[in-house]
C-alpha cells in the first residue's frame, strides 16, 4: 500500500466520513485468506498466482465457487471494451449513492479540510496500485453515472495496468477504445458525473447479483466478470489444469471424426478409451 493511500485510510478512518473496514474488521472478513496482506489489510495475492490465472475461463472458476457455496460472485450483462482482453487483478471496492446534500456538505468539508480531489470518485482513483481492479457500485446509473472519460480511464490505467469494473456508464468512449485493457460497464452516456456520492471504500459491494470484497480476484473474461476469495484460488487451478488436459484430449479424439459425443463426453464410456484418457492425463500431470 502506498504511503498516499495509509494517509487516506488513516484519515477516512478518524473522520468516519466513508465506511470502510478498520485493518482489523477486514483481516476478520477475510480471514481464510491464505496470502500476505496490503498494509490495510486487504489481502495480496501474489502476482505470479494472478499470471497463471490468465489461462482460465469463468467455467472453469464457476465449477469450483458453484461447488463451494458460492452462488454470489459473478455477475454478467455488461457492455465490454474489448472483450478478447482479460480483466485479472485484485479488487479495490467503491460504494457511490445519490447524492443527499446535508451528507454531501460534511464529506465535501472534510475532503477540502484534508487537500483531497474534489471529485467523489478521484479520491479512490488516486489510491489505485499495479495490479488493482477498481471495482465500482454505481447503482447502474447511466446518465450522471459516468464514472470515468478517456482523461480519467487513462489514469486508471496507467495507475493499475488494468481495466476496471463499473455498474455504471463510462463517457468518451471514443477516446477510451484505443487503450488496451478491458472495462465492464453497463452502458455510455455523454453526460460528465453528477449527484453521487462516496459512501464506501474497500467493503463489500453489489455489482448486479454479485457480492464483492476487497481483494477478491476479480477475473473477467468474454462471458462476463468473477469476483474469486483468494482461499478458492488454488483450487481453481488445480482442478483447472485437469480439465484442461480433459478438453485437449476429447477435443483431439473428436477432431478424428471417428466417435459420436456419447462416446467420450462428459467421460469415455468405452474402458479401452477410458485407460487411454487416463494414461494421458497420466502422462501430462507429470
Amino acid at each position: 500500500m502506498s504511503r498516499l493511500a495509509l494517509v487516506f485510510l488513516l484519515a477516512f478512518s478518524a473522520s468516519a466520513q466513508v465506511h470502510l473496514f478498520s485493518k482489523d474488521q477486514m483481516i476478520q472478513y477475510t480471514a481464510k485468506n491464505p496470502y500476505e496482506r496490503f498494509a490495510d489489510g486487504r489481502p495480496k495475492v501474489p502476482d505470479a498466482v494472478l499470471e497463471k490465472m490468465k489461462g482460465l475461463s469463468v467455467e472453469e472458476i464457476w465449477k469450483i465457487l458453484n461447488s463451494s457455496g458460492y452462488q454470489n460472485t459473478y455477475a454478467g450483462d455488461f457492455q465490454q471494451l474489448h472483450s478478447g482482453m482479460k480483466l485479472i487483478g485484485r479488487a479495490v471496492t467503491a460504494q457511490f449513492m445519490p447524492a443527499r446534500e446535508d451528507i454531501m456538505e460534511v464529506e465535501d468539508k472534510g475532503a477540502s479540510d484534508r487537500g483531497w480531489a474534489k471529485s467523489e470518485h478521484q479520491r479512490v482513483i488516486d489510491q489505485l496500485q499495479p495490479g488493482d481492479v477498481l471495482v465500482a457500485d454505481l447503482f447502474s446509473k447511466i446518465e450522471g453515472g459516468t464514472l470515468v472519460g478517456d482523461n480519467l480511464a487513462a489514469a486508471i490505467h496507467s495507475a493499475t495496468g488494468n481495466g476496471f469494473v463499473v455498474d455504471g456508464a463510462i463517457r468518451d468512449l471514443e477516446g477510451i477504445f484505443p487503450m488496451q485493457m478491458n472495462i465492464y460497464y453497463r452502458g455510455v452516456h455523454p453526460s460528465a458525473v453528477r449527484d453521487i456520492m462516496l459512501t464506501g471504500y474497500n467493503v463489500p459491494v453489489r455489482i448486479g447479483n454479485a457480492v464483492v470484497m476487497p481483494g477478491d480476484i476479480v477475473f473477467g473474461d468474454r462471458t462476463g466478470v468473477y469476483f474469486v476469495p483468494p482461499h478458492l484460488i488454488e483450487k481453481i487451478l488445480q482442478t483447472a489444469e485437469e480439465t484442461h488436459i480433459h478438453d485437449e484430449w476429447t477435443k483431439d479424439k473428436f477432431s478424428k471424426g471417428h466417435y459420436k459425443s456419447t462416446d467420450l463426453y462428459p467421460t469415455p464410456k468405452d474402458p479401452a478409451l477410458k485407460k487411454e484418457y487416463e494414461d494421458y492425463k497420466k502422462k501430462r500431470l507429470r
